[in-house]
């Protein structure tokens, strides 16, 4: 079984002093290739680099997340017009809207997402979203690049079955995460997952975060990690009634396929 992590946020802090060892337990459990998610201005500089160092192995994305919307400016906009150049960079992203948390007022999460649909209508690599919350005004900003987008994943989807069907309808990707594995509040993409079309679904850890909660036993410091791919896995497939093999073969014949890898 080869598995490709779609998000894995690698630049994270907490992977520093297990670095190589975290990638080492990765391949050790399947996990063939990941795409670093670059999620600030530094962060997608660092994506890149390790992607760089890693050649084969790691991939990256770039772009601003909306909780860092606040941050970008017309030197935000130059660096990432020059990261997406780099073959190593696979899509622009994560950008989109999160009225969830707000840590960037609502006007400016949506120039900053404008500003980056904008590079990716340039450089025609795809699009590494994030919807929390925003669903109306996000798919108002899609519309608005009707016919000048490439492919499009909508990560971490973690909505409703309306959202999901929007996207879908768009022709855009879904990606789970271990969020599926939530009794609290995750429930209800067991069943949505079914109704996914295998060519349209993909597979990740959004690690540090989002720890499956139904690994077990869990590690004392509750980090997620690319290793846990293969559970979120077996749990799809699972609930897609599918053998693990089949769901895990499409992910990633999906995952290379949309990122070109």
């Amino acid at each position: 079984m080869q598995l490709i992590d779609i998000g894995a946020n690698l630049t994270h802090e907490s992977f520093r002093p297990d670095f190589d060892q975290v990638l080492g337990r990765a391949q050790a459990h399947g996990v063939a290739q990941m795409v670093v998610t670059g999620a600030s201005a530094p962060g997608s500089r660092m994506a890149l680099s390790l992607a760089q160092s890693h050649p084969v192995l790691l991939f990256a994305t770039a772009g601003v997340h909306p909780h860092h919307a606040v941050d970008y400016d017309d030197a935000t906009d130059a660096l990432l017009r020059e990261l997406v150049q780099s073959e190593h960079v696979k899509a622009v992203g994560e950008t989109g809207l999160d009225y969830h948390r707000n840590y960037s007022p609502q006007a400016v999460q949506i120039e900053a997402f404008e500003r980056q649909l904008e590079i990716a209508a340039s450089c025609g690599k795809p699009l590494f979203l994030h919807q929390r919350d925003a669903h109306a005004d996000f798919m108002a900003v899609m519309k608005a690049f009707d016919g000048r987008l490439g492919k499009v994943v909508v990560h971490c989807f973690t909505g409703t079955r309306e959202e999901m069907v929007d996207y879908l309808d768009a022709g855009w990707h879904i990606g789970i995460t271990g969020w599926l594995c939530d009794e609290r509040r995750g429930t209800h993409l067991r069943e949505l997952v079914r109704e996914i079309p295998a060519d349209r679904l993909m597979i990740e850890t959004d690690s540090p975060y989002l720890l499956p909660r139904t690994v077990t036993p869990k590690p004392s410091h509750r980090r997620n990690e690319p290793m846990y791919l293969r559970h979120i896995v077996e749990e799809l497939a699972r609930d897609r009634g599918e053998d693990v093999e089949v769901t895990a073969a499409n992910a990633t014949a999906t995952s290379r396929a949309f990122f070109g890898i």
